[in-house]
């Protein structure tokens, strides 16, 4: 007989963080509150479009709303859809460009009751809108990033050819993703500006409302750039990465871990590759370096200036991962916590595509 154990029921409703069955994602609700606070006093209400990419659950993006944020970005129609039917926002924004009809007309069957807007970067793309049925679209501009985007020249065309097939075309996106992480603020600043102002002329050329770009490592360098809404979404849990820019915000979320194995020179815990992202470095323990990562277990060695005992096998470590986003995406549950209490569950909801 083939039994199956779903992760809430191993860890068998936890007191504290010390009864999690590991690895586990936890997220401090005191640290949270403090990061969302944070961002809404400086872009409130509509200022701000949440991307949920980076924490792929509704009850974070309902903690959103009570921020004043109704209006969410999203990397997958799936976002869009589990948000729709959680409730959760009022005007969404795919902020990715995707051909798939059937993913696409479930979009269009929540635009009956919302506002969806998608984003469009060639004549493929409006045509799959179109087919669809959905009406409202962005146009993806290129600002030095190569990944999606028309090139700003091009986009004032590529909206004539969008309203031709009668859809609204309500603006421009782009993402200066390539200089969230320049380590020089003046420079960052200089290099944003240099960016946002190749989206702004193509908003010239293209008409509508929205001007939308930025993210956690441009927050605060938008105030004359020209755009009206700012999508950030790693600046709610945060990570190591984001970490380095010395930003108001502070890490929310930790991989909790065992350790499992010991040596003189070294331990090992049971947090590894398959339950922490290490596309942008390794992740961080308090009081260790780390030596590599596995599939399953991370190897640390103790700073020699910690003046911390080597951790005993059985005891809990705490992880902070390097890059949040996928690393929540490889987690079906979070454990909110204040200290070492857990007060309560919270599902990753919005995984998968």
């Amino acid at each position: 007989m083939r039994v199956r154990v779903s992760p809430s029921a191993q860890n068998m409703n936890p007191q504290t963080t010390f009864d999690l069955a590991t690895p586990a994602l936890v997220i401090d609700c005191d640290a949270l509150e403090q990061n969302l606070s944070a961002m809404s006093a400086r872009h409130p209400g509509s200022k701000l479009r949440p991307h949920t990419k980076a924490h792929k659950c509704t009850e974070i993006a309902r903690a959103q709303t009570k921020h004043g944020h109704t209006n969410f970005t999203c990397a997958t129609p799936r976002e869009i859809i589990g948000m729709a039917a959680a409730g959760v926002g009022s005007d969404f924004l795919l902020a990715n460009e995707v051909l798939d009809a059937r993913r696409l007309t479930a979009l269009a069957d929540v635009a009956k009751d919302m506002r969806v807007t998608i984003a469009v970067d060639s004549i493929e793309t409006i045509n799959a809108a179109v087919s669809a049925g959905l009406r409202d679209v962005l146009i993806d501009v290129n600002v030095g990033l190569p990944r999606c985007g028309v090139a700003p020249e091009l986009a004032g065309q590529l909206a004539d050819t969008a309203r031709k097939a009668d859809l609204t075309v309500r603006g421009v996106m782009g993402y200066e993703g390539h200089l969230m992480m320049v380590s020089s603020d003046e420079k960052r600043q200089q290099r944003v500006a240099e960016s946002m102002l190749s989206l702004v002329r193509a908003a010239q050329d293209v008409g509508g409302e929205i001007i939308s770009a930025g993210g956690t490592g441009t927050w605060n360098l938008h105030d004359n750039t020209g755009i009206n809404e700012l999508q950030a979404g790693s600046y709610a849990l945060m990570d190591t990465q984001y970490a380095q820019l010395k930003l108001p915000f502070v890490q929310a979320c930790f991989v909790v871990g065992t350790v499992i194995s010991r040596s003189k020179d070294w331990l090992v815990i049971d947090v590894g590759l398959k339950s922490l992202s290490t596309d942008h470095g390794n992740p961080s323990v308090d009081g260790y370096d780390v030596l590599f990562c596995s599939d399953e277990h991370t190897t640390l060695v103790r700073k020699k200036d910690s003046g911390l005992p080597l951790a005993n096998i059985g005891d809990k470590l705490f992880v902070l991962p390097s890059h949040i986003d996928p690393t929540m995406a490889m987690h079906s549950e979070a454990w909110v916590t204040r200290g070492e209490k857990i007060l309560d569950c919270w599902k990753i909801d919005l995984r998968g595509w």
